[in-house]
């Protein structure tokens, strides 16, 4: 290869060198029998330089503690409660510090390698966020890593490990935990939300992230429903975002990234195939080469959809979803192909277009310059029952680039966002190591940023929550205020009026006596009243509990979600507490968390759901999954409490095989429905924790 150039040579952590040559001469090299594989160079942005400085991290290293140190975390312990971590990483490795492994019980928490199952990478990305110190920085550079192995092969864990991991890291005596991981129950009293409550009693500052389940209300999982807990939901930080077009047609679609596959670069229009499911028979009888291909979610992993295109010749690939709403997904293992995934209603969109234009259909990219949205697929509050307003705040939490087992990788997710709270939270440790949790949330929350969407609108307190991070911010307040959030509860329209009342402790950690203020909102509909106290004044180092009372009239109010600010001035800054409250029983999913498996012995058949407020009925049909007609009840009953319901179902008279099950659960004249498949006759494995 006369014409080559030699351009970088590596020896110590990649055994390999990195070549300028002719495109037609890449076959040539290939043939040579002593180069093992050859790989395009690939462009990378580390979004960590992004995320970091978006929420002042630059700034913050310029400040130092009371005792004259440079704020990074230093001497500050963060518990990765995750799938391990790549200790070896050398952007980790001098940080790291032990941990354990309630997965293999042993003290060796690394990440799942193949030969143990499906690979994992996940907790390496979460600690490269909270504390990587090498190539990317992240938020609290030189904090101690304890990792705690509590989800195995595939990412997946029980219950019980993520407890056991939150009680092992309490022993150890960390400072600050992380749990980038939670379920689909919203529900206060679940084991982990209950579990992550008593370490905050304990003194351990709890991060975790408020789910990937959104853009609608009521869809923050456990542990992100724990009220002491700092619960995260996804903002984005500066990015340049690709949204679809399709000739003749205002309508832009967002184009959400994908772990683990090539940035979507696309200069100019592309035809659109649609791929069916992207199984190799479904693209065999297709014109792939050269298109971008339209995929559904479902039936086979992303990695094989996202390799049976690439082998197929695409030029990209989308994946849109099979249930409503956006989602966050991972090529395991990486391609070197675009891929993206969209909505349902745009996938479908996309489907009706291409059949007017008798599939034949091309797509154009356009590119906006974005920052500080709230991601669709972040998780939305308020928690059923304490009516909480969860998230706590946001943080960047889209293609945030960061340390994977030999590498690098650009991911996205509340798992993304949550990390960089637990490492703000570990330099404001540093900074204040007297103070409480609640201080430390406060300072957080205080000195949030409150964000509003591209239309103009200000997001919503169960969106939000307190606003986005801004840790250099937190780091400067000269008033803690907290709770950083309240709830009046709820009411119906025949309740009599009433005053309910919350208490706010303000402290002043300035260097002169302040005078605060508390005002709500002025514009008060009728029915409400607000009773606020005169004037507090406090002098430095000095802590007040201070009431407020809201005087209501239930019946004249409007059903639903009512929100809005309470101010807090008169020190150096305003701060801003959000509130809630709720006219009549809210519209929350009457059930959720259905699993469904094989019971302790033979023909017997276990299940388990949740109901967040108890229904007056429920019930599990099955259908035939092909016909759909109407097969048999599995199970019904009447006057159920709140909580998890348990059934062990014994002489199942059915066919061995997958039944369409519909279950379904009326409450407060709401009815709602869970689509799941029932397998008959076959082992299914254990209900499990999965990640954000």
């Amino acid at each position: 290869l006369p014409s080559s150039k030699v351009r970088k040579k590596f020896n110590r952590l990649y055994n390999g060198f990195s070549l300028e040559l002719e495109k037609g001469d890449l076959d040539v090299l290939k043939d040579v029998q002593s180069v093992e594989r050859v790989d395009q160079v690939a462009q990378y942005e580390a979004n960590l330089d992004g995320s970091v400085p978006f929420i002042g991290g630059d700034h913050v290293r310029g400040m130092f503690s009371r005792d004259g140190e440079r704020l990074t975390g230093k001497g500050v312990k963060v518990a990765v409660i995750d799938t391990g971590i790549d200790y070896r990483h050398p952007d980790l490795q001098a940080n790291y510090k032990g941990g354990y492994d309630v997965v293999d019980y042993d003290h060796d928490p690394m990440e799942t390698q193949s030969t143990q199952g499906v690979p994992t990478l996940h907790g390496t990305h979460v600690a490269g966020i909270i504390a990587a110190n090498g190539q990317v920085k992240g938020v609290a550079p030189e904090a101690d890593i304890y990792a705690y192995r509590a989800l195995g092969p595939g990412g997946q864990g029980t219950t019980e490990q993520v407890i056991e991991a939150i009680e092992k890291a309490v022993a150890d005596g960390v400072d600050v935990l992380n749990l980038s991981l939670g379920n689909t129950v919203n529900g206060p009293d679940w084991p982990t939300s209950v579990a992550l409550d008593k370490a905050v009693e304990e003194g351990v500052v709890a991060v975790t992230s408020n789910g990937n389940s959104g853009p609608k209300m009521w869809t923050v999982g456990s542990p992100g429903t724990s009220t002491k807990a700092i619960s995260v939901g996804a903002s984005a930080p500066p990015i340049k975002t690709p949204y679809a077009t399709v000739f003749g047609d205002d309508k832009e679609l967002t184009l959400f990234p994908m772990g683990g596959t090539m940035p979507w670069a696309l200069k100019r229009d592309f035809p659109l195939v649609d791929g069916g499911l992207g199984t190799e028979e479904d693209l065999d009888e297709l014109e792939v080469e050269g298109s971008v291909l339209l995929v559904k979610r479902g039936l086979i992993p992303f990695t094989e959809k996202a390799h049976n295109a690439k082998k197929a010749g695409a030029k990209a690939m989308i994946i849109y979803n099979n249930l409503p709403g956006a989602f966050v997904g991972v090529v395991e293992g990486g391609v070197k192909l675009p891929v993206v995934s969209v909505t349902k209603e745009d996938g479908e969109y996309l489907l009706d277009k291409l059949e007017e234009a008798h599939k034949e259909l091309t797509i154009r990219t356009i590119y906006r310059e974005e920052e500080d949205f709230i991601a669709p697929f972040s998780s939305r509050g308020p928690v059923t029952q304490t009516w909480e307003v969860k998230p706590d705040l946001v943080a960047p939490g889209v293609s945030i680039d960061s340390t994977v087992p030999r590498g690098y990788l650009a991911l996205n997710g509340t798992s993304m966002s949550a990390p960089h709270v637990a490492g703000a939270a570990a330099l404001v440790k540093q900074a204040h190591p007297d103070w409480s949790p609640e201080q430390i949330k406060a300072a957080l929350m205080n000195s949030a940023k409150k964000l509003t969407s591209p239309e103009g609108e200000r997001y919503l307190p169960h969106e939000q929550g307190a606003g986005r991070l801004q840790v250099d911010d937190a780091l400067e307040l000269k008033t803690l205020v907290y709770p950083g959030a309240v709830t009046f509860g709820k009411w119906t329209k025949e309740d009599p009026r009433e005053k309910r009342e919350v208490t706010f402790t303000i402290e002043n950690h300035d260097n002169l006596p302040r005078t605060y203020h508390i005002t709500p909102p002025f514009e008060a509909p009728d029915g409400l009243q607000w009773d606020v106290p005169f004037a507090t004044t406090l002098k430095p180092g000095e802590k007040r509990e201070v009431k407020l009372q809201l005087d209501m009239l239930p019946s004249v109010l409007a059903e639903g979600i009512h929100h809005g600010d309470i101010l807090i001035e008169g020190g150096r800054e305003t701060i801003t507490v959000p509130y809630v409250f709720f006219i009549e029983e809210p519209n929350y999913p009457r059930l959720m968390a259905f699993n469904f498996g094989q019971g302790d012995t033979a023909d017997t058949y276990r299940y388990e759901l949740y109901l967040p407020g108890g229904a007056e009925e429920f019930g599990i049909v099955l259908y035939d999954p092909d016909t759909f007609e109407f097969v048999t009840f599995l199970d019904s009953k009447e006057d159920i409490g709140r909580g998890m319901v348990e059934g062990t179902l014994t002489d199942v008279d059915l066919e061995d095989g997958v039944y369409k099950a519909l279950i379904y659960a009326v409450n407060d004249g709401q009815e709602d429905t869970i689509e799941a498949w029932v397998t008959i006759g076959e082992e299914l494995p254990p209900k499990s924790q999965g990640l954000e």
